[in-house]
């Protein structure tokens, strides 16, 4: 079967959606995403609000979201030149869809800490026994 004409298919091996989804759902797709959700930004003022992002990686991710038509890149012909960024309509679907996991992330973030000990406990190499 000619996997170009399946439909897509997350689970297909090459299924493009795959690498769609690696983009939004990356840590800093996620995150530059959500801060768009709130308003437009300069690069500058993106890059303080995700906090940790590097310069370089939050080139590539706007690049790489601006490609997928996610994100809308405004360069204003002035002098020093702005640049502002903001969600599409396609991008806006998709940063609901990752906030929502992320939000459920920090609500349900002590039950998997909960859960890590109790693994943690389970999987604890016994110490070595005695030898006399």
């Amino acid at each position: 079967m000619d996997e170009s004409a399946a439909p897509p298919n997350v689970n297909r091996r090459m299924c493009p959606s795959r690498l769609v989804l690696e983009h939004v759902t990356s840590r800093w797709g996620v995150l530059v995403l959500a801060a768009l959700l709130e308003r437009s930004y300069r690069f500058s003022e993106l890059r303080r609000q995700v906090d940790g992002v590097s310069e370089k990686m939050l080139a590539q991710t706007l690049q790489t979201l601006e490609r997928d038509g996610f994100v809308h890149r405004d360069a204003k012909p002035v002098i020093p030149p702005r640049v502002d960024y903001s969600l599409t309509e396609l991008g806006r679907e998709a940063a609901e869809q990752v906030w929502g996991l992320a939000r459920w992330t920090e609500r349900r973030l002590d039950a998997v800490f909960t859960a890590r000990e109790a693994y943690d406990e389970a999987h604890e190499p016994m110490p070595p026994a005695a030898t006399t």
